[in-house]
C-alpha cells in the first residue's frame, strides 16, 4: 500500500471531472481498460485542461516535467484538504489519516520537506538497497517455486507480485518473518480506507504502536537494518523528532508496496501482449534493467498525481490560479511523442529513456530504486524460469477504477 495512492483515492471522488469534460473520457470503462488514446486527445486538443471543476489536467512532457520541479506547486497536506474541500468532496478518511501521521515527507514542502528527506536519504542509500538483491531473489524464487507446486497456472498477481515488496520491506526493516502475516492484514485494512474509514484508523493505530515497540528495540539493540539507521540519525543536529522517526517509518514501509506489485504485473502483461520483446529478453537477460525502466514508461503503475498552486503559475501559456489543483498525468508524458520516438512501441532497448514514472524534481520517488530492483529480479525469474508463460486461455483482464493508478486485479497465466 503507497501512502499517496490511498490518501489519493480516498479524495479523487472530489477530484473527478463532470460528464460534458474532455477529461470526462478518462473514467469511462473504454480508458480503464486502455487510457492511452485519451491521454494523446487530451495532448492534441488541450494539453493543459481546466476542466468544468476548476481542476487542471497536464498531460505534455514538458509541462508536467517543469510543474515537478516547481515549488510554487505544492503537495502541503493542508493547502491540498483546503482545495479539495472547495470542491466539496468527503475528505474525511485523508484528513483522519493525515492527521493521524502528522507532517511526514509526501505531504510537507521544502524546508521541511528537505530536512525529513536529507535524513531518509542517510539511512535509505544505495548500497542499503543493491545489498538487498540476493535476498530479493531468495524471495522470488520460493514465491516461483510454491506457485509451480500448485498446479499449471496461477495468477500472478496473487502468487508473486503482491506477496513480493511486503516480503522486502520487512526484511529490510528487520521486521520478524513471523509478523508478517499480521502486518499484511493491517495493510489490508490499510488498503479499504475510502471504505472503512474506522477499521482503517483503527489498523493503522495498531500498526503504529507495533513500529512504536520495534524503533524501542531497535534503540536498546540496534542492527543492520533501515530502523536502526533511522534511529542513528537521532544524535544528528537535524535531527529526526520521534514523532517524525514514527511518521518515517510507517511512510518508508508503506510506499512502493502496490507501485512494485503493478510495475510487475503490467510489465509481464507487455511483454505476454509483445512476444518479440519477450524474446528478446530471454535470448539476453543482460537487457533486464533497460527493459524495467522501458516497462515503467509504457505501462506506468501511478499514472497521475496531485499538486496545488501555493501561488498563481503559468503552465504551457495557461495560469493556473492560487488554490487550485492540478493533475500531472505521469502516463500521458510517457507516451508524448514531442519526448519518445515512436511511443506506443514497447522497446526494450530504448535509449534516453528519461520516463517521469517515479516522479522528478523535490518529491521523486524515493523507494523508486527499490521498486525497479524487486521488478528486474521479479521478471526476469519469471522470463529465465517459465519459458512457456503465457495468458490463461479464459484470462478476463480487469483493471480497478481509480484513474490514478493503473493496477490488475488479477493476471492468470499458465506455463
Amino acid at each position: 500500500m503507497n501512502l499517496t495512492e490511498t490518501t489519493d483515492e480516498a479524495r479523487a471522488g472530489a477530484g473527478l471531472a463532470r460528464s460534458d469534460d474532455l477529461a470526462a473520457g478518462l473514467l469511462t470503462p473504454e480508458a480503464r481498460r486502455d487510457p492511452y488514446p485519451f491521454y494523446a486527445r487530451m495532448r492534441r486538443e488541450d494539453p493543459v485542461h481546466r476542466s468544468a471543476q476548476g481542476i487542471w489536467y497536464l498531460t505534455r512532457y514538458a509541462d508536467v516535467e517543469a510543474a515537478l520541479s516547481d515549488l510554487r506547486l505544492s503537495n502541503d497536506r493542508d493547502r491540498m484538504t483546503r482545495a479539495y474541500s472547495a470542491l466539496g468532496g468527503d475528505l474525511k478518511a485523508f484528513s483522519r489519516l493525515t492527521d493521524r501521521l502528522g507532517r511526514v515527507m509526501s505531504n510537507t514542502d521544502p524546508p521541511d520537506h528537505a530536512r525529513l528527506r536529507r535524513l531518509a536519504n542517510r539511512a535509505f542509500t544505495a548500497r542499503r538497497v543493491e545489498a538487498l538483491r540476493d535476498g530479493i531473489q531468495r524471495i522470488v524464487d520460493r514465491l516461483v517455486d510454491e506457485a509451480v507446486a500448485a498446479g499449471p497456472a496461477m495468477d500472478l498477481i496473487e502468487a508473486v507480485a503482491s506477496p513480493l515488496p511486503l516480503s522486502v520491506v520487512c526484511e529490510l526493516f528487520g521486521i520478524p518473518p513471523e509478523d508478517l502475516p499480521q502486518v499484511k492484514t493491517w495493510f489490508h485494512r490499510f488498503g479499504r480506507l475510502s471504505e472503512d474509514i474506522d477499521k482503517s484508523e483503527a489498523a493503522i493505530e495498531q500498526y503504529e504502536e507495533y513500529l512504536a515497540r520495534l524503533v524501542r528495540r531497535r534503540r536498546a539493540d540496534p542492527g543492520d537494518d533501515l530502523i536502526s539507521a533511522l534511529v542513528a540519525t537521532q544524535a544528528q543536529d537535524d535531527r529526526l523528532t520521534d514523532s517524525e522517526l514514527l511518521s518515517t517509518c510507517f511512510v518508508l514501509i508503506t510506499a512502493g508496496d502496490e507501485t512494485t506489485t503493478h510495475l510487475v504485473g503490467n510489465g509481464m502483461l507487455a511483454l505476454l501482449r509483445h512476444p518479440d520483446q519477450l524474446a528478446r529478453l530471454r535470448a539476453d537477460p543482460m537487457l533486464i534493467r533497460t527493459a524495467v525502466e522501458e516497462l515503467a514508461r509504457y505501462d506506468t503503475p501511478t499514472q497521475a498525481i496531485v499538486r496545488v498552486a501555493a501561488e498563481d503559475v503559468e503552465i504551457g501559456g495557461r495560469t493556473l490560479r492560487e488554490g487550485e489543483l492540478a493533475y500531472l498525468f505521469l502516463a500521458a508524458t510517457n507516451r508524448d511523442p514531442e519526448r519518445f520516438e515512436d511511443p506506443d512501441r514497447l522497446d526494450l532497448t530504448r535509449p534516453g529513456n528519461r520516463h517521469l514514472s517515479f516522479g522528478n524534481g523535490p518529491h521523486f520517488c524515493l523507494g523508486g530504486p527499490l521498486a525497479k530492483l524487486q521488478a528486474e529480479v521479479a521478471v526476469g525469474t519469471l522470463v529465465r524460469r517459465l519459458p512457456h508463460l503465457g495468458l490463461a486461455d479464459d484470462a478476463v483482464l480487469d483493471w480497478r477504477s481509480n484513474p490514478l493508478q493503473r493496477r490488475l486485479t488479477a493476471l492468470p497465466l499458465t506455463y
